[in-house]
């Protein structure tokens, strides 16, 4: 990596730090360097480029689910998807216009409080970062929220036109992967692959189209520490006596009110972050056991210096950096603090500003505003121009946590394929932004929604595949061929506006509507007389093309692949019987009975044993160790 210069004995010219520090700025300059757009126009790799389509409103196409051999390594070069264009059938009566523009999308952008068009640097490159897992432990189903509104948005884009360079980080060294590294007797390597690898599975799973990087912050430490001496040549950034780096937010103006609003007694140690929000992985203030030293109460971590009574020499790094001018610095061994691999991994593959950045709305502080502070101190330049933020999962009225003890991973929430389905549509459908409360309720009414499409869908491939002639005559009279075109339309209308699912979701119903109805009409004529009248087939070929369009939003149509083998991987190491041999539930439910207890909630703990035996098995505590899980 070419490093810029940052030599400390030079004088920093006043208009620089000006730059750095103010919250305003009047230009930007982002970097090209490392960039790979991922140009996705095919369905060879389940992704698209619809620029071809425009208006076309009938194009014949579904999207395989995509497998893990889409997935860039993080310790491998980059991988550029490019696939062949869209394929149609039925197009030749339908004109492809302004085929070389994206259509005009509005998000609702945290950074302005407000929906505005969306307007990327370099149309129609679109650059977009997203909060990944922190590895310790498997992702709930809270956390694919996150997940599928990340998907939902790169949809949406894809669909309309634009090119999407998708990079999502992987947490792999905190305070918590080290804990439970020394719980378990693993290494760090070996605890944050297993987990890795599940949440590949489960993005697999859930037919989620994968990034073109999954970057690790163990294998960015040297841009991090390079971020860390360009804050620093700023005048934002100091090491402590004992050897950790503290981002100076009182010299970063602006500082906690990009995204949210917080006075400084509001950032003060102890004082909660804003609420709301179904977030990837922790919204808290990060003070923490490194706090003693700082200059200022609201001052964060940047990098946090070795504690040999703490740390691990797996988890622990030195990293010197070679300036431009051949100047080495050396920051300390230590190891990174959370907020900083964001700014670093970002700046890396995706230049200094990017179009956007999405997370859960806990994520907005301190998270998101020490990523802004970050980045724009050490650049110089706009950090991120539009900001998505989704909802919270709820178990009941509290937000699913796994400090809270009331989490479900996404197999334990939905043992069979088609819960899982169900689990995506139920997101999918959904307002991203507001809460979404996961019920047995909910989750049945979505099973019930896409047993009603797979009918359809069936019935569809059965009628047309049977027939001898089902091109018919498109300019022919037929009331399911308008009615498909007008909901296609506001379908269109719908995901450009703030990415508006349920309107889509009432949009694809209706389409599927006028086909029961004519599959109703026909069958009870053939009831009444044998001479009945035949399908409209040119109405259902265009019913069944626009269900493989707008699938190609909701991602709803497909296999999910079986769960790897879980046997050796169970979520907290259970003494007694296998994984094998408990079931799946089971091993929720003592995993989420530990959380409470660590978090003190002894009601919940003792509410999770309760349904723990009601399931025949009984939980025996092993001081110092993980509990015991016999059956009854």
């Amino acid at each position: 990596m070419k490093f810029s210069t940052a030599v400390l004995a030079l004088p920093i010219a006043a208009s620089s730090l000006l730059l750095c520090n103010s919250s305003a700025f009047v230009s930007v300059s982002p970097s090209a360097a490392n960039k790979q757009h991922v140009s996705l126009h095919s369905i060879k790799h389940g992704v698209f480029d619809n620029r071809e389509r425009s208006t076309v409103l009938f194009a014949s196409y579904s999207m395989p689910p995509l497998s893990n051999n889409h997935r860039t390594s993080p310790s491998t070069s980059t991988t550029t998807i490019t696939t062949s264009s869209l394929k149609s059938t039925s197009n030749d009566d339908i004109a492809d216009t302004n085929a070389s523009q994206p259509r005009q999308l509005t998000l609702y952008n945290s950074l302005t409080r407000s929906k505005t068009p969306f307007t990327p640097l370099r149309s129609p490159s679109v650059s977009m970062y997203t909060c990944g897992p922190t590895v310790y432990d498997s992702a709930h189903v809270g956390n694919f929220r996150a997940f599928l509104t990340y998907d939902v948005l790169k949809r949406v884009l894809l669909y309309l036109g634009y090119d999407v360079d998708h990079v999502c980080n992987l947490t792999d060294v905190d305070d918590k992967i080290i804990k439970r590294c020394e719980r378990e007797g693993v290494s760090l390597i070996e605890l944050t692959r297993k987990f890795e690898g599940k949440f590949f599975e489960d993005l697999e799973a859930l037919n989620i189209i994968k990034a073109r990087e999954y970057p690790r912050a163990t294998e960015h430490i040297d841009e991090m520490a390079k971020l860390i001496l360009d804050l620093e040549r700023n005048g934002l950034a100091y090491q402590s006596e004992e050897g950790s780096w503290y981002f100076s937010v009182s010299k970063k103006e602006g500082y906690g009110t990009r995204l949210v609003q917080l006075d400084p007694e509001q950032l003060k140690i102890g004082a909660s972050a804003e609420t709301g929000g179904g977030g990837a992985q922790r919204g808290s203030l990060d003070a923490d056991e490194y706090d003693t030293e700082k200059e200022g109460v609201r001052d964060f971590c940047l990098w946090k210096a070795y504690k040999p009574e703490f740390d691990r020499e797996d988890a622990t790094w030195d990293p010197v950096v070679k300036l431009e001018d051949g100047v080495t610095r050396n920051i300390g061994r230590g190891r990174p603090g959370w907020h900083l691999e964001c700014s670093a991994m970002a700046r890396k593959y995706l230049g200094d500003t990017i179009d956007l950045h999405a997370g859960g709305v806990d994520l907005k502080f301190p998270h998101h505003e020490n990523e802004i502070a970050q980045s724009e101190g050490a650049n110089c330049a706009p950090f991120c121009n539009c900001w998505i933020h989704n909802g919270f999962v709820n178990i009941g009225d509290e937000k699913m946590s796994k400090s809270k003890g009331n989490f479900l991973t996404l197999r334990g929430a939905c043992p069979t394929a088609d819960d899982v389905r169900a689990y995506r549509y139920l997101v999918v459908s959904s307002q991203y932004r507001n809460p979404l409360s996961f019920t047995d309720a909910a989750l049945g009414a979505a099973k019930g929604a896409l047993k009603r499409l797979d009918k359809v869908k069936t019935l569809l491939d059965e009628a047309l595949e049977s027939s001898n002639d089902n091109s018919g005559d498109a300019s022919a009279e037929s009331a399911i061929f308008a009615t498909v075109e007008t909901e296609l339309t506001n379908f269109e209308v719908a995901i450009a506006d703030d990415l508006s699912m349920p309107r889509a979701s009432a949009c694809l119903f209706s389409i599927v509507k006028a086909a029961e109805k004519e599959f109703k009409r026909v069958d009870k004529a053939k009831d009444e007389d044998d001479n009945a009248p035949p399908l409209d087939l040119v109405g259902l070929q265009r019913v069944r093309d626009a269900l493989d369009l707008m699938d190609n939003v909701f991602g709803i149509y497909y296999e999910v692949p079986k769960a790897g083998d879980d046997t050796s991987n169970d979520d907290d190491a259970i003494n007694g019987e296998t994984s094998e041999e408990i079931p799946q539930d089971v091993m929720d439910l003592v995993v989420q009975r530990s959380a409470a207890k660590d978090a003190k909630d002894w009601d919940l703990a003792d509410s999770l044993r309760t349904r723990i035996t009601e399931l025949g098995f009984a939980v025996k505590d092993v001081k110092g160790g993980d509990p015991e899980v016999i059956r009854i």
